[in-house]
C-alpha cells in the first residue's frame, strides 16, 4: 500500500511540474512584457520586486488554503474560477474577433509606455496575485482528491496533501525564476501546449467540482466516486491525453525572428 501510495504522489508531483512549467511559462512572458518599456536596469528591478511578490503571495496562499482546503464553498468557488479561466481563454483565442485582439493589444502597450517605474511595479504584483490564485488552485485540486498520508495535519490538510500544494505553488516560482526561457521556448515551438494547458487547467476545474459535489455536506454523489480508481483512472487518462493533443495537435512554430524576440524578453527572467 505504502509503494502505491508514493506512486500516486509521485505522478501527481510530475503532472504538476508539467502543468506549472507551462503556466509559469506564460506568466513569465507577461512580466517580460509588462516591463519591457523600462529602461534596463529598472526593468531588471521591476521584474526582481515582482519575482518577489510571486513568491510571498504563493507563499501566504499556502498557508490560507491549508485551512480552507475542505470547506465545500471555497472548492466550489475554486472549481469556478478554473473552469471560467479555461473558457476565458478559449473564447479570447478562438471565439473572439482577432483585430479586436489586436486592438486590445495595442491600447496595453500604449498603458504600459506611459506606465511609470512603480505603477509598473503595482501592475506586476497584481498579476502575481491572479498567476498565484490559478497555480494554488490547480495544485489543491490535484491534491485533495489523493489517499491521506497519517502523518498529522498542517492547518486543515493531511501533512502530504499539503506537501504536494507547497511543492505546485514552489514549482512555478522556481520555474518563472530559472526555467522561464526554456518553457517560453517550448510554448513558441509548440503553440498546441498554451492551449492544451488552459483545458487542463479546465479539467482540473472539473476534478474540484466533483470533489465539491461528492463533499459530506453536498452528498451529491457518492462521496467515495471522487478517491475511486476508476475516476481517478479516467481523470489522469484524459489529462493526458489533453497534453499529448496539444503537442501534436497544435503544429509546431520554426520562425526564428520570433524565436529571438521571445528570448529576447524572457532572458532577464534568469539573470
Amino acid at each position: 500500500m505504502e509503494q502505491a501510495l508514493l506512486l500516486e504522489y509521485g505522478w501527481v508531483l510530475l503532472v504538476l511540474i508539467a502543468l506549472e512549467g507551462i503556466l509559469a511559462a506564460d506568466n513569465a512572458l507577461v512580466l517580460a512584457i509588462m516591463v519591457k518599456h523600462l529602461p534596463d536596469k529598472e526593468r531588471k528591478k521591476a521584474l526582481f520586486y515582482g519575482l518577489l511578490g510571486a513568491f510571498i503571495l504563493r507563499a501566504g496562499s499556502l498557508f490560507l488554503i491549508s485551512f480552507i482546503a475542505d470547506i465545500w464553498q471555497v472548492q466550489a468557488l475554486g472549481a469556478a474560477y478554473l473552469l471560467f479561466l479555461a473558457l476565458n481563454h478559449l473564447f479570447k483565442k478562438y471565439v473572439k474577433k482577432q483585430d479586436e485582439e489586436e486592438g486590445e493589444e495595442g491600447e496595453n502597450e500604449a498603458a504600459e509606455e506611459g506606465s511609470g517605474f512603480w505603477m509598473t511595479v503595482f501592475k506586476v504584483e497584481l498579476a502575481d496575485i491572479a498567476f498565484a490564485v490559478d497555480s494554488i488552485l490547480a495544485a489543491v485540486a490535484l491534491a485533495v482528491a489523493l489517499p491521506p498520508t497519517n502523518l498529522g495535519e498542517i492547518g486543515g490538510m493531511d501533512t502530504g496533501q499539503f506537501l504536494v500544494v507547497l511543492a505546485g505553488g514552489l514549482i512555478g516560482v522556481v520555474i518563472m525564476r530559472f526555467a522561464a526561457n526554456f518553457f517560453v521556448k517550448l510554448l513558441h515551438k509548440r503553440p498546441g501546449l498554451e492551449t492544451a494547458a488552459f483545458v487542463v487547467v479546465g479539467w482540473v476545474g472539473v476534478k474540484l467540482a466533483i470533489i465539491t459535489l461528492g463533499h459530506e455536506n453536498v452528498g451529491m454523489i457518492d462521496e467515495h466516486f471522487p478517491h475511486s480508481t476508476g475516476w481517478k483512472l479516467t481523470f489522469y487518462i484524459v489529462l493526458v491525453a489533453i497534453l499529448v493533443a496539444g503537442w501534436f495537435l497544435g503544429g509546431k512554430n520554426e520562425d526564428q525572428d520570433d524565436d529571438d524576440n521571445v528570448e529576447e524578453l524572457t532572458e532577464e527572467l534568469e539573470e
